[in-house]
């Protein structure tokens, strides 16, 4: 099935909101969808950015779309911050802005839970920084063009919001899948989130003519071929990964990989690798297959 793609993204978003909402958390997702992502920039320095996202630019600096978190611990921020945007829709750039909230006791909850200070704390408590700033930051609020409550949101579920609604397609970047065949007398791959054992498969390696041949070779794939019960593993941890990855990506996985290991790396971890790697390849998953030992 082909993806849908998202049409008319904007290629300039502003994240602003109350402290401790989940604005730095929500630039993770936007570079997962591919935004040049700045965190706290200064509103001085947000029109010689803004030079970099202009129609028509060739320079080769020149950025295709950004996400730029400025909220109130930058001073000027509500004197400016109107004026800052009028300026950029005067150079025909018309940013998108995102408003993060969350309730009292949420915020309450996640700077006592950091202890970090709140920027608007004058020394009557964070209950009174909170409505404080709520009340300060209520123009800009009204001027959102998306505003999220993350009261409910977990970091993951934000991150689905997010690139779901800002990514290339419909359901979001893919997810980078990386199959690894290995040897277990060489060691497991530190980096492996999901390791397969396929040792109990008839193994090449004590077949005379098949012995010193890598599993892409055409006569080893053909023998193996031939047994039932590589065909029947084959299937099966497909057909298991086929469940598991979406729910993986569903919980913000943006990265994934998989080993695959007999005993030398050589024949059958290469067989399956590429039998998985090819069985679940779509628009959805960004499948990669790589022998680490194949060649030892």
């Amino acid at each position: 099935m082909a993806k849908t793609e998202n049409k008319n993204l904007p290629n300039l978003v502003i994240i602003t909101g109350l402290s401790g909402s989940g604005m730095s958390s929500a630039t993770n997702a936007f570079e997962d969808s591919g935004y040049f992502c700045v965190d706290n920039l200064p509103l001085t320095m947000l029109q010689t950015f803004a030079r970099l996202l202009l129609p028509g630019a060739e320079d080769i600096t020149a950025i295709e779309k950004a996400a730029l978190v400025i909220n109130i611990r930058e001073r000027q921020f509500l004197l400016d911050f109107e004026p800052e945007m009028q300026k950029l829709k005067k150079k025909k750039l018309t940013p998108f802005v995102i408003f993060f909230e969350a309730s009292d006791d949420v915020l309450q909850r996640r700077f006592s839970e950091t202890r970090r200070p709140h920027p608007a704390d004058n020394g009557k408590g964070l209950l009174q920084a909170i409505r404080a700033e709520r009340e300060a930051m209520q123009t800009v609020r009204d001027a959102a063009d998306f505003i999220i409550d993350t009261s409910e949101h977990t970091v993951h579920t934000l991150r689905r919001l997010l690139v779901t609604k800002f990514g290339k397609s419909e359901k979001g970047v893919p997810m980078h899948v990386q199959i690894v065949s290995f040897g277990h007398k060489y060691g497991a791959p530190r980096d492996a989130d999901l390791l397969f054992d396929v040792r109990h498969l008839p193994n090449p390696y004590f077949v005379k003519d098949l012995k010193h041949l890598p599993g892409t070779d055409e006569k080893v794939i053909k023998f193996l071929q031939k047994q039932s019960e590589v065909k029947e593993t084959g299937r099966r941890f497909a057909e298991l990964l086929e469940y598991l990855l979406p729910l993986y990506h569903r919980e913000g996985k943006s990265y994934l990989t998989i080993g695959i290991g007999c005993t030398g790396g050589r024949h059958r971890s290469v067989f399956l690798a590429n039998v998985i790697g090819k069985a679940l390849k779509n628009d959805e998953l960004d499948i990669s297959v790589v022998h680490r030992d194949m060649l030892k």
